[in-house]
């Protein structure tokens, strides 16, 4: 029952903290560029993450709680704690990090202690794609910035202004979808294909309590990407956001758990860049970078550790 109970409050406070952390992916541009305040960006996130992870989340669930490792309850409890307390951490110092990078290290830490077989070759795509996906982010953002110099500049100034604020929307609700079909599958598929919950329980639970941490907590991440890397406007926002959005869609696709917090990072890297690169702050990128390595050496370390003295 004890193992139950700490698998359940894993479950829900990772969920929470997901929420405070990944709000900035879909609207952390869209709010720094003034297009949008803060509360009309939560009631455009919340019904879209619903509607992401029940139309599109049973790829990556699978990835996560069955091809990665064989999920059991004992591990699932101590993994998603490790996972949700380094994210909190990680959110109260107004960095970005990977949900998907916590999850898997702690997942793989807590099985290889378990004496679980963790599958190395779904270990090795999943890094992959995480080195993968930011930079065809960031190669989208840079190819679709050019692309609009080229086209938008003849048209009227104010049509280019209204165009990019709206289409600067829309890619924030298709981030809002990719949240729930890639961010909250990868945190739901351990507790699904544990047999904890079931994946409409799963999906509708989640999905609140993504949108209570994005109420309480997400403020801080979204001034982080928002205005924290490099000055936005419309223009540059908007080639920022639809190329980590792109690339999110394309992974989330083949069932493969990226991070949209690094592919938005990538995005707005790579309009920074065109810019001038005296325009990006390169402390804040090397401290992200850092955390970057760091993150999944920590959970898995720490998971275990931690299984290790348990068992």
């Amino acid at each position: 029952m004890l193992v139950y109970l700490l698998s359940l409050i894993g479950c829900v406070f990772i969920a929470f903290v997901i929420g405070s952390n990944d709000t900035s992916n879909a609207f952390g541009v869209c709010i720094g560029c003034n297009i949008i305040r803060f509360k009309k960006a939560l009631l455009l996130f919340g019904p879209f993450v619903l509607i992401g992870i029940l139309l599109q989340g049973q790829k990556v669930m699978k990835t996560i709680g069955s091809d990665l490792l064989n999920v059991n309850i004992s591990i699932l409890g101590i993994s998603l704690l490790v996972s949700a307390l380094l994210i909190a951490f990680s959110n109260f110092k107004k960095l970005p990090v990977s949900s998907h990078q916590v999850i898997v290290g702690s997942l793989t830490g807590s099985g290889v202690t378990s004496g679980i077989d963790v599958d190395i070759v779904s270990v090795a795509k999943i890094v992959i794609s995480w080195v993968i996906s930011p930079l065809g982010a960031l190669i989208f953002a840079f190819l679709i910035y050019k692309i609009m110099e080229k086209t938008l500049s003849r048209l009227p100034v104010f049509r280019v202004d209204i165009l990019l604020r709206s289409l600067l929307v829309l890619t924030g609700i298709l981030i809002s979808y990719t949240t729930g079909a890639n961010e909250l599958a990868t945190v739901l598929g351990g507790a699904v294909y544990a047999g904890l919950i079931s994946p409409v329980q799963a999906s509708l639970g989640g999905a609140v309590l993504v949108f209570l941490g994005a109420v309480f907590l997400s403020s801080r991440v979204i001034e982080t990407v928002g205005k924290g890397i490099t000055t936005l406007d419309p223009f540059s926002g908007f080639a920022a956001q639809f190329g980590g959005a792109a690339c999110v869609f394309v992974f989330t696709s083949l069932g493969m758990p990226v991070s949209t917090t690094y592919c938005i990072i990538g995005g707005v890297i790579g309009v920074g860049m065109l810019k001038g690169m005296g325009t990006v702050r390169l402390d804040l990128l090397r401290k992200m970078l850092l955390s970057w390595v760091l993150t999944p050496l920590c959970a898995f370390s720490l998971c275990f550790a931690l299984t290790k003295i348990l068992n």
